[in-house]
């Protein structure tokens, strides 16, 4: 029997949420604001989310566009308020001026989350080198999941990246799982789940209306059944 790939959903709200878990989503990624491409939602947010839900929920650790991380004090309290909410899997990433990771930061913030699992996000597409920064990353408490199209301009141009990342899973600082998002198709689906890849990431491929629509529950089901039907 073929596994189940997994499809991680954005949502905004409980309403996104919903809608999500009835299309078949397995896991949604919890944000605000997409004009600065997902900052950290309010913890009432999540809490109403939580209660809606019973899929699991990665909380964006994320205060301001840009993949710096600012006043790292200021994201360990907001790491600090989730986990006060219930919050148990997370979504970060920054790196420094120099596109290198930004250890010192990522180090802190994981410090306050005590072993939760988390995903380093698409900071990895813009940084200066990823296979550096994987190795940085190596072995990283609670890192389980790279979430990346390959390449800042979205999956089109990062395929050969992806498809060779997944050929080198099990070596050091690729152990953790592909999560693929960012400009991804439905098309680039099977050529995905044949390298192995059995994760996807989706936002606005999740609402017909674009980002000022909600969540529709068809158009993840959609998505469901191509990856059901491709696996």
């Amino acid at each position: 029997m073929s596994k189940r790939a997994v499809l991680e959903v954005i949502a905004l709200g409980v309403e996104d949420a919903v809608a999500a878990q009835a299309g078949g989503a397995d896991r949604l990624e919890l944000v605000t604001d997409m004009a600065a491409d997902g900052l950290t939602p309010s913890a009432g947010t999540f809490a109403g989310i939580r209660a809606a839900v019973d899929i699991d929920l990665r909380v964006m650790l994320r205060l301001a566009d840009g993949f710096g991380a600012g006043d790292v004090e200021e994201v360990v309290r907001a790491a600090r308020e989730m986990r006060g909410a219930g919050a148990e899997e997370f979504v970060l990433g920054f790196l420094g001026a120099d596109g290198g990771v930004d250890l010192a930061a990522v180090e802190r913030v994981v410090g306050e989350l005590d072993g939760c699992r988390w995903t380093f996000h698409r900071a990895i597409d813009r940084a200066a080198d990823r296979d550096a920064l994987r190795k940085q990353l190596d072995g990283m408490p609670g890192l389980d999941t790279y979430l990346t199209a390959g390449s800042g301009a979205g999956v089109d141009g990062g395929l050969p990246t992806l498809l060779a990342e997944a050929a080198r899973s099990g070596e050091p600082g690729y152990e953790q799982r592909i999560l693929v998002g960012g400009g991804l198709r439905l098309d680039h689906v099977p050529m995905l789940l044949a390298a192995g890849i059995d994760a996807f990431h989706i936002g606005g491929a999740a609402r017909p209306d674009g980002w000022d629509g909600p969540v529709s529950a068809g158009a993840v089901a959609e998505w469901r059944a191509v990856l059901d039907g491709a696996a």
